[in-house]
């Protein structure tokens, strides 16, 4: 907080770049280092991790132009590093950089990182706060989950719901952490975690009027055909820079991928190709620099099918990731009433030239930035528009069978996924397998008709229940 010209204290101001991942977000940040004093602070999840360089497409040292860099490759690789985490930290790294009169620009994809870092309400606050206050008061960390620690990750989850079936659909079963710490909750001090999720204090949580900083967004966009060339390209390149090498360094084939750097697209995507290269113990497996040369020299044409497909998927999945990003900024605008300058930087992609990306991308920031510092835009949000924002579901958990059990959050996001086509064709040949389902009873909605089924099967479900949407 700064003070105000009659004492009164004020809101730090910072710039917030966000969209899909391939925008050139930490290139117009750099690049705003002409206009302003500023200094960057990463909240891309995989860049805060040390290692994959390349992979994660961290900004080189000398394309920093000596824009000071924060929180990019300081975390260990195995790191379960949280939103928390993230916030604790930036926190302070924002302090530092205000106090000595520079602009924090916060620059990165990953969502939930930014949301937990401008919003004061943050839910794992209070569930570790409230576990930490119920031990103060006669528990001790032996006591608090007796019959946790021993249980299976299912037999975990499988108690959640018996509990607290609320909280256990608001999260995925694979979660182990943020199940284990309901049940240590629960269990420590009777409180049934959904409780907490209750009241004025979540309803305001992520909102613009309830933001921590005076924040200033660029979501910074292109259409979709320019982003889909420029990762296939973005990839390519990647891979004559070395991507395999780094892959292959952190290779494990009994690698957990849903905890720390191994999350990363990119890394699962080569373990089949890995596994069918080096199926010998791990201290037989030959040093990085023979790794081209294996596979130059091999004639098994099933390797090289492994190695191109496993280059497509990470493709296809990095294009997938561009949507995802894309329609969480769409909610965060929609649901949570953030406020975006949106750059549509499609010219300077069609071009390629840096004076379309000089004239559609960083003098509409400069102007943007230079309005918020000089108070002559009104960032804060707008009453009316608040009272009049939807109404957001952001419990219910839609997992769709047809899609190979994705996992989609809340109404909006389950809404637009069954509105796409390949949702559709896979509903259609579900259909087509599906026998002997006993239908119950059926309802109407906007999108069409809303079955209810009164048995698990091929086709979906919410939570307990089976649900499928025909769209016309």
């Amino acid at each position: 907080m700064e003070k105000g010209a009659k004492g009164a204290e004020r809101k730090t101001k910072v710039v917030v770049v966000m969209g899909a991942t391939g925008t050139g977000k930490s290139r117009l940040a750099i690049d705003l280092a002409a206009h302003f004093s500023v200094e960057v602070i990463n909240a891309d999840a995989m860049q805060t991790y040390r290692g994959l360089d390349v992979l994660t497409n961290k900004v080189p040292l000398h394309e920093r132009r000596g824009v000071p860099h924060h929180l990019l490759g300081s975390v260990e690789k195995d790191v379960d590093f949280t939103s928390r985490n993230f916030r604790t930290l930036a926190i302070d790294v924002i302090d530092d950089i205000s106090s000595r009169g520079c602009l924090p620009v916060i620059v990165g994809g990953t969502n939930y990182y930014i949301q937990a870092l401008v919003s004061p309400f943050l839910v794992d606050d209070v569930l570790e706060d409230m576990a930490e206050c119920s031990l103060s008061e006669g528990g001790s960390s032996s006591q608090i989950t007796p019959d946790i620690v021993d249980s299976n990750a299912t037999a975990a989850f499988d108690r959640l719901k018996e509990i607290d079936p609320v909280a256990a659909n608001r999260i995925h079963p694979n979660d182990h952490r943020k199940v284990h710490r309901y049940l240590s909750l629960y269990e420590s001090s009777g409180l049934i975690p959904s409780s907490l999720f209750q009241g004025k204090s979540f309803e305001r949580w992520g909102r613009a009027d309830n933001f921590r900083y005076d924040c200033c967004f660029i979501w910074l966009d292109a259409s979709l055909s320019e982003l889909d060339k420029y990762v296939g390209e973005r990839v390519d390149s990647m891979m004559k820079s070395g991507l395999l090498d780094e892959v292959y360094d952190i290779y494990d084939p009994n690698a957990d991928y849903t905890r720390g750097l191994k999350q990363a697209i990119g890394v699962r995507e080569f373990q089949k190709m890995f596994q069918s290269l080096f199926p010998r113990p791990e201290n037989d497996y030959p040093q990085r620099a023979g790794l081209f040369q294996i596979l130059r020299d091999s004639d098994d044409n099933s390797l090289h099918n492994l190695f191109n497909e496993a280059v497509e998927e990470l493709k296809a999945n990095t294009r997938r990731l561009v949507r995802r990003q894309r329609r969480r900024l769409g909610r965060l605008e929609k649901d949570f009433g953030w406020r975006f300058h949106y750059i549509d930087a499609t010219e300077a992609f069609e071009s390629g030239s840096e004076h379309s990306w000089q004239r559609a991308v960083i003098e509409p920031s400069a102007v943007i930035v230079n309005a918020f510092l000089s108070q002559e835009l009104g960032f804060s949000s707008d009453s009316s528009r608040q009272q009049t924002l939807v109404s957001r579901d952001l419990w219910s958990t839609f997992v769709c069978e047809p899609c190979g059990n994705r996992v989609l959050r809340g109404a909006h996001e389950w809404e637009q996924h069954t509105r796409g086509r390949s949702h559709r064709k896979r509903v259609y040949s579900s259909r087509k397998r599906a026998t002997s389902i006993r239908y119950g009873e059926t309802a109407v909605s906007g999108q069409g008709t809303i079955w209810f089924l009164s048995e698990r099967n091929e086709i979906g479900k919410v939570g307990t229940q089976a649900i499928f949407f025909f769209n016309g």
